[in-house]
């Protein structure tokens, strides 16, 4: 299984290089229910924006956060929630990041 994100500075038009990044994985109860988040991993951005390689390990659900505050005052983290059910994919997450917009979807 592989793992990616990519940000995007859309109000500035290039990659956002320098933005920390943190992996985390659901913890579930006993129940099934959500206890919280363990982290996974950290990274930050490279010059072209991107880490290209995240460890997740397995299906369930996932969460990048993101540390955009100097990037953005009015998003000062961002956090995208998701759900790998095929390991056997690649999933790259990006984020388009403006001063006062985001956006994401799942890439390729």
């Amino acid at each position: 299984m592989s793992l990616s994100t990519h940000v995007l500075d859309t109000g500035a038009g290039r990659p956002a290089a320098g933005i920390a990044v943190r992996l985390e994985k659901i913890i579930l109860g006993f129940d099934g229910q959500p206890r919280g988040w363990r982290l996974v991993a950290e990274a930050e951005t490279d010059t072209d924006g991107r880490v290209a390689a995240l460890p997740a390990d397995g299906p369930g659900r996932w969460r990048l956060v993101f540390d955009t505050a100097e990037r953005s005052p009015f998003f000062p983290e961002v956090t995208i929630t998701f759900h790998i059910d095929d390991p056997a994919a690649h999933h790259h997450v990006p984020l388009l990041l403006a001063p006062y917009g985001l956006s994401s979807y799942r890439g390729s």
